[in-house]
């Protein structure tokens, strides 16, 4: 069943009825066995994420320790020193380039070592808020779809929409997005490596106050270009071009003045590239602002620990949505009584949080044997910790 609703402005906001018999116990029986086996994957998964983790933290920790011991500051990088080569440096400077990026279609040209040109068009947007409910001893689900035009960089297909009479998006851009990148990019005598290029991201807009539209199906307003008659009151289809740059190259450039970066990597002749290190990792390192080996060193150092966190936390959680979904099937078994059901459901939450930390500490003190025994031997006692609080607190046997 189908029912529409007037909408303002005629977006075509309708609300979809649909119904299908409550699943009896089997059937639910049937879908929390799948959903156990999925759970089995997902449970599998984490201890992957968690074992490779640890031992990824430790070796990038080690390699940046190792960086730091044997690294050289360039006073001068204007010539290039032979005693050097082969060895991991360190400079900072300002970036240079050998010509100026340029966008002939809409007039860009810019000293600079990434130049982005981001197309957007606007187009439909289908929206769907959902909901459930049992009513006669059936499962109902009412979906409410609204319609709305945006602004989007992706062309969004309007073949599913619910109702695509009217809401018609074209297939594909007349003007493609496209990054273009310098193919030499200096830092005194020195040329970088494309691994070091790859890392210059600071992307910031380009205004276009002062320019002028470079042909007549093209307009300005604002900092964007607009395939529009009307660029304030947009049709479906129509089209808006923005350009970013990253890594500024001219020292008197309007924009500003030209990026000052830090690199670490191994001289080979006049390049900086990629060093391998003893401990395993690959140094090959840049960060904007003048900065000393230390101080990116020390950056590295942040970087690493935010993302061994960021995993620990990945991998608890896939534990802890894995062990829920292969338990699940308790709260099959009880969901006809509803009390029980929510205690069961609270209790089985519980078991899953619990058993996830005690799980996820065990593995990640696995990981840490080999390199720390302390601090492994430390996570292990911590993971032995709600299970000994739940032996204790469960009540004594009785003895007859």
């Amino acid at each position: 069943m189908t029912r529409t609703f007037p909408d303002a402005g005629d977006r075509g906001e309708h609300v979809k009825v649909t119904s299908r018999q409550k699943p009896g116990f089997l059937e639910r029986l049937g879908e929390t066995a799948g959903g156990m086996v999925i759970g089995f994957v997902v449970f599998s998964l984490s201890f992957y994420i968690h074992f490779t983790n640890e031992g990824r933290a430790v070796k990038t920790a080690a390699s940046l320790d190792e960086g730091l011991s044997i690294v050289v500051s360039l006073d001068t990088f204007n010539s290039v020193e032979p005693q050097n080569e082969g060895r991991l440096v360190h400079l900072s400077g300002v970036i240079s380039t050998s010509k100026p990026l340029v966008d002939p279609n809409y007039g860009i040209s810019i000293a600079c070592v990434k130049l982005k040109r981001r197309v957007e068009m606007y187009q439909w947007i289908e929206q769907e808020d959902s909901k459930e409910y049992e009513e006669n001893g059936e499962i109902k689900k009412e979906t409410r779809y609204s319609y709305n035009t945006e602004w989007r960089s992706e062309v969004v297909s309007s073949r599913h929409f619910d109702r695509e009479i009217a809401h018609q998006n074209p297939s594909a851009m007349a003007v493609e997005s496209l990054t273009a990148v310098a193919s030499d990019v200096q830092v005194g005598r020195f040329h970088l490596s494309k691994g070091l290029i790859d890392q210059i991201d600071n992307f910031k807009l380009l205004s276009l106050g002062k320019m002028q539209a470079p042909n007549s199906y093209a307009t300005i307003d604002g900092d964007f270009f607009y395939h529009s008659s009307n660029p304030r009151s947009p049709e479906v289809g129509n089209l808006r071009i923005s350009f970013h740059y990253a890594g500024l190259s001219d020292s008197e450039s309007p924009l500003g003045p030209a990026d000052v970066i830090t690199v670490i990597g191994r001289q080979r002749g006049d390049k900086v590239g990629a060093f391998q290190t003893k401990s395993g990792d690959v140094l090959e390192l840049l960060h904007f602002n003048a900065l000393s080996a230390e101080e990116v060193f020390q950056k590295e150092h942040q970087s690493n620990t935010i993302k061994t966190w960021a995993l620990r936390a990945g991998g608890w959680l896939l534990m802890f949505v894995g062990i829920s979904l292969m338990t699940k099937i308790v709260y099959t078994l009880v969901d006809w009584l509803p009390l029980v059901r929510d205690l069961v459901n609270l209790g089985l939450n519980i078991f899953a949080v619990c058993v996830a930390t005690s799980l996820s500490l065990l593995t990640i003190s696995f990981g840490w044997l080999y390199y720390r025994p302390l601090w492994a031997l430390l996570l292990g006692v911590l993971a032995a910790i709600p299970i000994v609080i739940a032996k204790t607190r469960a009540p004594p046997k009785k003895h007859q």
